[in-house]
């Protein structure tokens, strides 16, 4: 279901973590339908278009939270700021808690300060679900994540804060900036001439194109009922990565067989699908992109950064 144009353009929207990988395709999607749009990233963003409107700012800093909060006065705020990063490192635990929990605390915190018609945490399939007795986080970035989810609910329980979590399952498209992530790693190192080096590929995945995520976002925030809600934005299936490797091979024309095995799997992979009938009773919403046609798009893409950057170096 496409959001309405006419009804974002009311609204005043901040876009934390703008910069990263989902940020850059919401923006896009909110300023096509001429909302107001002010996007937060750590590092300075010059540009020459009037929208979105770009902050810097650090929320892992209460008072900074506070200033940009207080200076913006959104109506809708998409929280996407964080370190997406799944390793299970000693040296990720602490970059890991500021960039996640404490930005997110320090987001809530600011925004119980002002009127505000709506906050979309995003959550992540890495959280533990809730109810299963015992509770271990496959990482730092899981814990973090499943901490900010539980401060969001509580914001929501006890000051009344307008929070909804949309649990983001595997997201994949156009422009991951993380060339390590499995699927732009296959492409690349194909479009490269070289067989990826890969795990098992055991594990299955529910993988979402980005602009679904995107559009589930947008409905979120909405949504007239969807406060205190836990949205999964999935696809609902589950596929392996062996599968999907393999079609990437097939899509680019690879007659090689991928490499399997050259590499150790995770520990404490997640796997988990989509409530998506769920998803779509809360909020309207249900993925329209299949597999097939989200990497045949990704691929696309791909392909012609690398013609454009052989120009470049030409």
């Amino acid at each position: 279901m496409k959001s309405c144009e006419r009804e974002l353009s009311r609204y005043k929207i901040l876009v934390t973590g703008a910069s990263g990988f989902i940020g850059p395709h919401l923006c896009r999607r909110l300023c096509m339908c001429r909302a107001d749009v002010h996007a937060l990233s750590r590092k300075m963003i010059s540009s020459s278009s009037s929208c979105p409107h770009w902050w810097q700012g650090d929320l892992s800093r209460l008072e900074e939270a506070s200033r940009l909060l207080n200076s913006i006065r959104p109506d809708i705020i998409i929280h996407l700021a964080g370190y997406a990063v799944g390793g299970r490192q000693l040296d990720l635990v602490l970059p890991t808690f500021h960039s996640n929990l404490t930005s997110t605390v320090n987001l809530l915190t600011a925004a119980a300060e002002i009127p505000c018609r709506r906050i979309v945490l995003a959550g992540s399939l890495e959280e533990p679900v809730l109810g299963n007795g015992h509770i271990v986080p496959s990482s730092p970035y899981a814990a973090a994540k499943l901490a900010s989810s539980a401060y969001g609910r509580m914001f929501y329980a006890l000051y009344g804060l307008p929070v909804v979590v949309a649990r983001i399952f595997m997201t994949y498209g156009p422009g991951e900036p993380n060339v390590k992530k499995i699927i732009p790693y296959v492409i690349n190192s194909l479009l490269e001439e070289k067989l990826p080096e890969l795990g098992s590929g055991e594990r299955k995945v529910d993988w979402i194109f980005v602009e679904d995520v995107v559009e589930g976002l947008i409905q979120a925030a909405l949504h007239p009922d969807s406060a205190g809600q836990t949205i999964d934005l999935g696809s609902g299936a589950l596929v392996s990565i062996r599968e999907v490797v393999g079609n990437i091979f097939k899509m680019m024309n690879v007659r090689q067989e991928p490499r399997f095995g050259s590499s150790p799997d995770r520990p404490m992979e997640q796997i988990r699908t989509a409530d998506t009938i769920e998803s779509t009773r809360l909020i309207a919403w249900q993925p329209e992109y299949s597999l097939e046609q989200g990497l045949k798009k990704t691929i696309e893409w791909h392909i012609k950064k690398a013609e454009h950057e052989h120009i470049k170096d030409v």
